[in-house]
């Protein structure tokens, strides 16, 4: 799969990018925009085409063979910084957070003049991986914005930020693609999938191209019919959630996509008890299944967040359901 700033492709959105396009063209662009929504829809891969569309000048930014786009893409843009978590040098891991040296780095930048008599552009990437020292930083920069420089950044969990660095912001909230969408997005990022599996894997994938392509493999249609099985399930005993746990925590990535499938799960299951107009699923209020959705995704995050053991964190998700 592309990586987000070498992806040519955006399917939806189309509002988003039309309200950053007028506020361009208009020649009152805001210093900084929250590109938001749940994981998997585009955020990244939005970033970075609205930075192609500032610094382009001439021919299409979304053409690959277009100078701006290569360089953007390989990351040797002068204009163009990006932030995100980084790799540990001595684990080669990915780190939990971003830093406040990397944040600093966006101060120094920001300053400069740009290289090429335009904008100077700033994609941070998962703005909830900010540290408390990195989002401070991060603030500080957003009070004194420089002229001829703007910050894109993206979040999943909007929520979880500084009040003050939200109201700092203008936000693009960007929700899920419809099917249509989907199917046309799946064809070009999974080109070579039949069409039953990714049909599969649109239903189960809550609208966001992003999560289908890292579930895109056999197990991943096992794992989405074992989590509304759970959901389903009258009662649960502790011998059958390590029974599923084990089965989970098997495979290489199994934790992470079942914890995401069974939230999309629980999600599914109360929207379609709205529509029927229901005040509860099963025997237990919607507002009670809700907290439980909002709880699996607290675990999830602490366990992935804290390296915690994903076996006891799967039993733990699975004894919160209530019982149907």
């Amino acid at each position: 799969m592309l990586a987000p700033r070498e992806n040519p492709m955006l399917f939806g959105h189309s509002e988003a990018e039309a309200a950053f396009t007028a506020a361009a063209a208009s020649g009152r662009l805001h210093h900084a925009w929250l590109l938001t929504g749940a994981p998997g829809l585009g955020k990244a891969t939005l970033a970075f085409r609205l930075a192609r569309m500032l610094l382009t000048r001439e021919g299409d930014a979304n053409d690959p063979g277009n100078p701006v786009f290569r360089r953007i893409a390989r990351g040797t843009h002068s204009d163009v910084l990006t932030i995100e978590r980084a790799t540990d040098l001595k684990t080669k891991k990915i780190k939990r957070e971003i830093t406040v040296d990397q944040v600093r780095d966006v101060a120094g930048f920001m300053h400069l003049t740009p290289a090429e008599g335009g904008w100077r552009v700033v994609v941070v990437d998962g703005l909830e991986d900010l540290n408390r020292n990195a989002a401070n930083a991060l603030l500080k920069i957003l009070e004194e914005p420089p002229k001829a420089a703007v910050l894109l950044l993206t979040s999943d969990a909007p929520g979880r930020l500084l009040p003050t660095i939200r109201s700092r912001c203008r936000q693009l909230r960007m929700e899920a693609l419809d099917e249509a969408q989907m199917d046309a997005a799946l064809r070009y990022l999974l080109a070579d999938m039949d069409a039953e599996t990714r049909a599969g894997l649109i239903a189960v994938a809550e609208g966001a191209p992003g999560q289908a392509v890292a579930m895109a493999d056999e197990g991943a249609l096992v794992l989405a019919g074992l989590a509304r099985e759970m959901i389903a399930a009258p009662r649960l005993s502790t011998l059958r959630a390590y029974d599923v746990a084990d089965r989970v925590t098997r495979g290489e990535g199994g934790f992470e996509t079942f914890m995401t499938l069974l939230q999309a799960a629980v999600a599914g299951a109360v929207r379609t008890a709205a529509r029927r107009r229901d005040h509860v699923l099963g025997r237990t209020p919607l507002a009670e299944w809700g907290e439980v959705w909002h709880a699996l995704g607290h675990l999830h995050d602490e366990t992935e967040r804290f390296n915690l053991d994903k076996r006891t964190a799967v039993v733990a998700g699975l004894q919160m359901l209530p019982k149907v």
